[in-house]
């Protein structure tokens, strides 16, 4: 293979891995940062989150670790994991900042208002999760255990299960921010996504039925508001389109 030099259409996609790359590593920088300042607290922070299992527990009954490492590492990976979360308004601004020099003018000033919805959002999805959806599945779960049966959940097995739905309702939240760019892309529009809803409720449940534990309760919990949020991402497709076009109209009668 001869050695030629880079072409203009090579430089330039070497360039925005060079800078995809360069954001990755100030990521994942910032999220080993607030790691650190965290891990004193990892203990209470453990203790946080197992919170709305332990209260549910028999009196005297606790979580046990059926690994010998679980009780040092397992408050440590949910700290990470928190920091995670944390820094999540930090790496959406990095994904914004990298694919914003492709946007319009009248495109970037839609961003930033989808970069802050899209943090609330995750942010009430987790929220959502921890204060209503916990509650009523432990709930269930605890009471559903027969009188001779004593709940003692693995410490390890718990913190994946409630990752799994921090994850789960967190990005489930996002559905609005979605639709709205698929509207706003112009790759679909809001009658013909209005005409998919039925295909879109069972989409919802069957996801639910993926990402949650095994019982109609906690399918449900995540299936209704992944469809709300789809709605109302439809009503904003369909306001920031008429937005969109009346700006049009605008600069058309302004430049005639």
């Amino acid at each position: 293979m001869s050695d030629q030099p880079e072409t203009d259409s090579q430089q330039p996609f070497i360039d925005h891995l060079i800078e995809l790359r360069d954001r990755l590593l100030k990521t994942l920088l910032v999220v080993v940062v607030i790691f650190a300042c965290m891990v004193p607290f990892a203990a209470e922070i453990y203790d946080f989150v197992a919170d709305p299992l332990q209260a549910r527990l028999a009196e005297g009954a606790g979580m046990i670790a059926t690994e010998v490492t679980s009780p040092f590492f397992t408050p440590f990976k949910t700290t990470f994991v928190l920091a995670f979360f944390i820094a999540i308004p930090f790496v959406l601004y990095q994904a914004w900042a990298f694919i914003a020099p492709g946007l319009y003018q009248n495109e970037r000033r839609f961003a930033v208002p989808l970069l802050v919805s899209s943090v609330i959002l995750f942010y009430a999805g987790m929220t959502f999760a921890y204060f209503v959806v916990f509650p009523i599945i432990f709930d269930f779960f605890v009471g559903s255990a027969h009188a001779d049966i004593q709940v003692m959940p693995d410490i390890s097995r718990y913190l994946d299960l409630v990752l799994k739905l921090f994850f789960a309702f967190g990005f489930a939240f996002e559905i609005p921010i979605a639709t709205v760019l698929l509207i706003w892309s112009g790759a679909v529009d809001p009658k013909t996504l209005a005409s998919k809803r039925s295909y879109v409720i069972v989409g919802c449940f069957v996801v639910g039925m993926l990402l949650t534990p095994p019982d109609v309760i906690s399918q449900s919990l995540l299936a209704v508001p992944m469809w709300l949020l789809f709605e109302l991402g439809i009503l904003l497709g369909r306001w920031i389109q008429s937005g969109s076009k009346a700006s049009t109209e605008q600069d058309q009668g302004t430049s005639d």
